[in-house]
């Protein structure tokens, strides 16, 4: 129920913020606003201005929205109220009305940023779990615990890091832009700061996913490896597993990681074949061996071990908190790049160097919507923000049907002294809506595969 209440907030307070963008504008440039309407369909409550005549409504689907002006292309105008027509308006107040829906959705996110960075977040601070082999941070030379202090992409000044998502964000940049990365960190117990060289820039990076940040070698935040709630009748009870145990070995190999236990619980399948473990653990300051069979279990039809308990305690948090100036500026900022590695994410997957698994739907919108708003106010503000970012960015791509394409068509217009044709209108806005139509099946496509894949 969360899931989908969350989900419904969010679509109808982006797509509201968007038309009234629209609105606020065209009633400023002096157009009549015939209707103002959040949903498709039946409408489920609608009212109207007496002093502007708007016709408000609220329809039964959300998925979208809609402002309609007065127009002579869509019905006969009175001569009278003609200088209030859409069509009637110069170049610059016609671009002016398309351009601030989108402009609208990107100032909501400058807006929502500042107000987490205002009230502050609790975040996984920037401590690096032991890399697998192989991985770059491994080949670097990270073994784990450190932390990080800041980092730089090439070309770029050196940034703070304060959390984990932090670090994230810079290494999902680098990865998508092909930059390497710079980390300056301090051990876990040394005070002296040490600094490495990650090569993201050899990285085939055309998919954002797990796999993605394992071969980086950064998957997740330093946690101690402390069982947490064992389930009954689970292979963690049959062991004799304790909430509160802490793994300090597993068949001898030294363990210090939660991240790291899970991954051995997962390996000890071979064939359909499970291995049992020899645990070393304390608990309550004695230190106690354990033999421990995981059991196995199917997952995207491949065979892992699993024991029935919580693995890893919590990562250390640390808040991250900004002033009112500052805050604001940071939010400026995040919005600013969100833009810009979205735009560059759709220009790689139009020319093939990214895969449009990346494109999400619906489906995943509202699972993120839900899970972010179990998380608390700050992190499902977050979300807004970065839908909103993605809405208004989408928005002005020069596709016909979008607020894009209009500006396209009015550029057409003073690069020629005349607008479009009717005939090549027609042609254009049948194209917008298959390439639409083509983007919202393959997003709803990946959808189903990563929810029920």
């Amino acid at each position: 129920m969360l899931t989908v209440i969350s989900f419904l907030v969010a679509i109808a307070l982006l797509i509201a913020v968007h038309e009234y963008g629209h609105y606020r504008v065209a009633i400023a440039c002096g157009v009549k606003v015939l209707r103002f309407s959040i949903g498709f369909g039946k409408p489920l409550l609608r009212w109207q201005s007496k002093s502007s005549g708007t016709e408000f409504v609220l329809a039964l689907f959300p998925l979208g929205g809609f402002v309609r002006m007065l127009d002579e292309r869509e019905a006969p105008v009175a001569p009278l109220e003609r200088h209030l027509a859409f069509n009637t308006q110069s170049l610059r107040r016609r671009s002016a009305i398309v351009v601030a829906g989108p402009a609208a959705n990107l100032l909501l996110a400058v807006l929502l940023y500042s107000v987490v960075n205002w009230i502050g977040v609790q975040l996984p601070a920037a401590i690096l779990a032991p890399p697998q082999a192989e991985s770059l941070a491994a080949q670097a030379g990270l073994v784990g615990g450190e932390r990080v202090l800041r980092a730089a992409l090439d070309g770029e000044a050196e940034l703070a890091v304060l959390s984990f998502d932090d670090l994230r964000w810079q290494l999902t940049r680098g990865a998508l832009e092909g930059l390497d990365i710079r980390l300056w960190v301090q051990g876990e117990k040394a005070s002296t700061e040490r600094e490495f060289l990650l090569g993201l820039s050899g990285l085939d990076s055309n998919e954002v996913d797990a796999r993605l940040f394992q071969k980086i070698g950064v998957t997740g935040p330093m946690t101690r490896p402390v069982i947490g709630d064992v389930m009954p009748d689970s292979a963690a009870a049959l062991a004799g597993l304790l909430a509160g145990d802490e793994v300090t070995q597993v068949d001898g190999k030294l363990i210090v990681d939660g991240q790291q236990l899970r991954v051995l619980i997962r390996q000890s399948v071979t064939n359909q074949v499970v291995s049992s473990q020899i645990w070393t653990i304390l608990r309550d300051g004695q230190r106690l061996q354990l033999t421990v069979t995981p059991r196995v279990v199917l997952e995207q039809e491949l065979p892992i071990g699993r024991i029935g308990a919580y693995v890893g305690a919590p990562p250390e948090q640390v808040l991250v908190r900004y002033g009112v100036f500052e805050g604001s500026w940071q939010a400026l900022g995040k919005t600013w790049d969100v833009s810009v590695l979205t735009l560059k994410m759709m220009g790689r997957m139009l020319i093939g160097e990214a895969s449009i698994k990346n494109i999400s739907g619906p489906l995943t919108i509202a699972d993120y919507a839900g899970k972010s708003a179990g998380l608390g106010l700050t992190q499902y503000l977050a979300f807004l923000a970065l839908i909103s970012v993605s809405l208004g960015v989408l928005n002005l791509l020069p596709v016909p049907v979008l607020d894009g394409g209009h500006l396209m068509y009015y550029l057409w217009e003073g690069v020629t002294g005349r607008p479009v044709s009717d005939a090549w209108m027609e042609r254009l806005q049948q194209g917008g809506v298959a390439i639409l139509m083509l983007m919202m099946s393959v997003a709803l496509f990946n959808d189903i595969s990563r929810l029920f894949g």
